[in-house]
């Protein structure tokens, strides 16, 4: 089973992409299931055919869903959340405080997650292609079943002596699930998608980041909708082609160069006519793949973090793909080190032997953040 998220900034044609991707795979004999957790649900447009919430077949071997989050929210967690009030309640609070704790941040793309898992594990299938959001919306997604195991501990952890319903850790026990299908290295990777814009481009430099600090791998970047090179075409309009495509290649060149450590580069070049049903968008995934495998990515497989012993302490890599211009900051809470990389912000817990050890110094370079940490006297 392989797991392939898509996702981009809104509007450059990761719903494209990921249906041309399923097609593709659907075409080579893998039995694939292509679903969509945007709320804008463009996936049915790019088939030119009707989805709903349930799989259905688009061809041999293809099936395509869109996942209704609002509607999740108003059954699967309306029952949940009256068992929590009915606990809370129980434990001493009033009817007041009790609502207000039961009112989870982000419900709706945590059940649109948790939909998708079930799809997963319910299915025959051999690979799922999800297409997630907008990046925004899908690095708050892939965020949240660690984000919402932190809150339920604050919120809810000092209630354990009154044996607070078994529906909260059912619920913390399926996060962690969550979380560890996000993280499987061999199971779940992320392809993101961008067009050759220099602020698109600085989007998915974070984006990486933001993903690596989570501990999810990205096997592979796409630019989109490159300006067809013109060839010896003359006029006004190949001169503009041709200033196009090269401001846009001059783009890709400093994502290359800017040493990020990216994953594979693919390219796709832009349609004159919108790419809609299974004869284009195979097209498309015929440019995009050659004769290479859709699943096959390029990554690095480091480790997140990396301990190794120096004098008097220790010395922690995090990997972690930074450009010259980020910014991060670095605070101990406790046995965590919190690391904010351009905004981003992450509880890391510590390795065991470096609780007791004190931060002395940090350094960053391309590969990440190199921490040193001395031993208590």
């Amino acid at each position: 089973m392989r797991v392939l998220l898509f996702t981009g900034k809104g509007g450059v044609g990761k719903t494209t992409l990921a249906a041309a991707t399923a097609a593709c795979l659907a075409r080579r004999g893998r039995k694939t299931l292509v679903v969509s957790t945007d709320p804008a649900h463009s996936l049915s447009d790019a088939f030119g055919l009707p989805l709903a919430a349930e799989p259905a077949e688009v061809e041999s071997s293809l099936h395509a869903a869109q996942v209704d989050a609002r509607g999740l929210v108003d059954s699967a967690w309306t029952t949940l959340r009256e068992q929590l009030r009915a606990a809370l309640t129980g434990a001493g609070l009033d009817a007041l405080e009790a609502a207000e704790l039961t009112v989870l941040p982000g419900v709706d793309e945590l059940l649109a997650l948790t939909e998708v898992r079930r799809l997963i594990e319910t299915g025959p299938w051999d690979s799922v292609v999800v297409d997630c959001g907008p990046t925004a919306e899908t690095l708050r997604l892939l965020a949240l079943p660690e984000a919402v195991s932190g809150y339920l501990a604050r919120a809810y952890g000092w209630k354990t002596r009154f044996g607070l319903s078994r529906s909260v850790q059912r619920l913390a026990t399926h996060l962690e699930s969550l979380r560890e299908l996000l993280t499987d290295r061999e199971t779940t990777t992320v392809r993101l998608v961008l067009t050759p814009e220099r602020m698109v481009v600085a989007e998915t430099r974070r984006t990486l980041t933001s993903l690596a600090l989570r501990g999810i791998r990205v096997d592979g970047l796409v630019a989109n909708r490159l300006v067809p090179a013109p060839g010896r075409w003359r006029g006004s309009a190949a001169a503009w082609l041709r200033t196009r495509r090269a401001e846009q290649e001059r783009v890709l060149e400093e994502l290359r160069a800017c040493g990020l450590g990216e994953p594979q580069l693919r390219s796709v070049e832009h349609r004159a006519a919108e790419p809609v049903g299974l004869a284009a968008l195979l097209e498309i995934a015929d440019e995009l793949y050659g004769q290479a495998s859709p699943l096959t990515g390029e990554y690095d497989s480091a480790p997140l973090l990396r301990v190794s012993d120096v004098d008097n302490g220790y010395e922690l890599r995090i990997a972690l793909p930074l450009s010259r211009d980020s910014v991060v900051d670095l605070a101990r809470v406790d046995d965590d080190l919190a690391v904010t990389v351009d905004g981003f912000r992450r509880l890391l817990a510590l390795p065991e032997a470096l609780r007791p050890c004190r931060v002395v110094g940090a350094e960053s370079d391309a590969r990440g953040l190199l921490v040193r940490l001395e031993k208590s006297s």
